[in-house]
């Protein structure tokens, strides 16, 4: 059995395999509220042979959406909503996770299919955005900066969120603090200038995601897995590099997060990237040497042969992979066969006589 197509355990959840759908936004939800867009684009890729399917970010309050076409989980509407998700992902074979997340300062902006961009107006449907300082991101509306009332909000929203996810029937919850939404925005010394608890040193700007973990852990129980995504850099000088991103993930383990899904980038305009195959996999891979504790690598992941390669040397325990699943649902299926996992080990008995083994043996 390749490592890829190998079950992975993690506190009491078993996952069939390590080729995991990431979350990928879809701005087409109504009132936070998803459809049968997201029911059909998410179950498609449990058909496909994927082990977990990670939800879209799904915004833990109104102001925590990157559009208002996003997501949400702050009411009960939303939550049934994705019960039904979840039971056809189920129903398919994969584990479910969901992406509790708030925005902050890129909150409430044009979805990108949108005749628009930057920050929507208040009265054509936006709302004000926050964040831990006044400082915009470059092109969008200047946030306000959260007082104390708000970050306890903050923290009670996430929770809340995390009870309607396990109500939901979720397996998994992650704690989205990468891709320079709010949580991120803490942890950078780019975007957060405060001289309070919440900002300064290190520990004050990991204050606000470690509060959060907690209280995600607490109301969950000790039985569900939790994920952090993080961004393993900023890209930008004077940003969060990768040994202060494993510094903030030991803290996070200790706070009750089991698994980091590791990307890179998004906090600022300047950023300087140069994307290629499997570009993030070693910022996976040194968080993992860093803290020895389990990662998820993303990046330009392709193949079955390229996403075995990162769990055969080591640079992480699992591998995401996003694009890849919208231009191919069945990914999986295809990255078992270029593997040679039997076909009966994955495909869906309905698939059963596509499988190039089974074509074959008919010729």
């Amino acid at each position: 059995m390749s490592q890829l197509f190998s079950p992975l355990t993690v506190r009491e959840t078993t996952f069939r395999n390590r080729l995991w759908v990431s979350p990928m936004c879809m701005y087409s939800a109504e009132d936070g509220v998803v459809n049968d867009w997201h029911h059909v684009h998410l179950a498609q890729f449990a058909s496909g042979g994927a082990g977990l399917v990670m939800s879209e970010a799904a915004a833990v309050s109104p102001e925590g959406r990157i559009s208002p076409r996003d997501a949400g989980i702050w009411n009960d509407a939303q939550r049934d909503a994705w019960a039904e998700v979840v039971a056809a992902i189920h129903a398919r074979g994969a584990l479910a996770a969901v992406q509790l997340a708030h925005a902050g300062r890129k909150g409430s902006t044009w979805w990108p299919f949108a005749d628009a961009e930057g920050s929507v107006p208040i009265e054509e449907g936006g709302s004000p955005t926050v964040a831990p300082s006044p400082v915009a991101f470059d092109g969008y509306a200047v946030p306000q900066e959260l007082d104390e009332a708000g970050i306890a909000q903050v923290i009670s929203d996430f929770r809340a969120a995390a009870r309607r996810a396990l109500d939901a029937g979720f397996d998994v919850v992650e704690v989205h603090a990468a891709h320079g939404y709010l949580l991120h925005e803490f942890l950078s010394p780019l975007s957060n200038q405060r001289t309070d608890g919440w900002g300064g040193s290190p520990e004050g700007r990991a204050r606000l995601l470690l509060e959060v973990v907690r209280a995600v852990r607490a109301e969950v129980g000790d039985r569900v897995p939790v994920f952090v995504r993080f961004s393993a850099t900023d890209w930008a000088p004077g940003g969060l590099e990768v040994e202060d991103v494993a510094t903030a993930a030991t803290w996070a383990h200790e706070a009750g997060a089991d698994l980091f899904d590791i990307s890179t980038g998004g906090l600022v305009r300047h950023q300087r990237i140069e994307p290629g195959p499997g570009y993030q996999v070693p910022h996976a891979a040194r968080i993992r040497e860093l803290t020895g504790l389990p990662t998820a690598a993303v990046g330009i992941i392709t193949s079955g042969e390229q996403a075995e390669e990162v769990l055969a040397e080591g640079a992480a325990d699992a591998v995401f992979a996003g694009r890849e699943f919208l231009r191919d649902p069945h990914f999986a299926l295809r990255a078992a066969a270029e593997l040679g996992e039997p076909a009966d080990a994955l495909w869906p008995p309905q698939y059963l006589r596509a499988h190039r083994e089974r074509v074959a043996a008919r010729r």
